[in-house]
């Protein structure tokens, strides 16, 4: 296990939205003290054909590999909403950890998830529900955003208490407004200090 403890990032991405969201989540990571943030990504898949988890993206974050879940002290997953779910590429690498499950690496483990989407109510909460579930299942403590958060309260965007989201638009040139990205952060820290507790424990 890596000597620093990390929180694993891991997100899909198709228009660069949820890899902003990973960005600013990962900020409040690092904000939390001594822990890193590990951000990495997932190769896209089609119906035909699928990207192979050995290559090396041309550019923004590493793929993730088993190692890079099996010893993080934490884990917050983020993809995109597709007909309110995870995406496709996020949920065939997640259905290829059998053998975490099968150890009990992720047991206890803090977790959390986010979220983007193009239309406000596009199904985000469904989206990060369902996120949940296989992480439910690898026995990980699920974490989300409580209402002490005040942007939570404030927000006419994304975000919710199930975890952190955000609405791209139509046309998906919205960026992260301040309550959105403060949901992010907030998540990030969350997340990290829960990790902390355990890394320390």
């Amino acid at each position: 296990m890596a000597d620093i403890p990390y929180v694993l990032v891991l997100y899909y991405s198709r228009t660069g939205k949820c890899a902003a969201m990973a960005s600013q989540i990962a900020r409040g990571i690092t904000s939390a003290g001594v822990i890193e943030a590990r951000v990495r990504t997932v190769p896209p898949v089609t119906a035909e054909t699928e990207s192979a988890l050995s290559d090396i993206p041309e550019e923004g974050h590493l793929y993730c590999d088993e190692d890079d879940l099996r010893h993080c002290t934490g884990l917050i997953m983020g993809s995109p909403t597709r007909f309110g779910n995870m995406a496709a590429p996020l949920k065939y690498f997640i259905d290829q950890t059998s053998s975490l499950w099968l150890s009990g690496a992720l047991i206890d483990k803090p977790a959390a998830v986010f979220t983007s989407t193009s239309s406000l109510h596009g199904g985000q909460e469904s989206t990060l529900l369902t996120m949940m579930l296989p992480l439910l299942h690898h026995g990980m403590v699920l974490v989300g955003l409580p209402y002490s958060e005040s942007a939570l309260r404030q927000t006419s965007a994304g975000g919710t208490p199930y975890g952190a989201s955000h609405h791209a638009g139509e046309d998906g040139s919205r960026e992260l407004d301040s309550n959105e990205t403060a949901l992010c952060r907030a998540l990030g820290a969350r997340v990290a200090n829960w990790s902390l507790r355990g890394s320390l424990a």
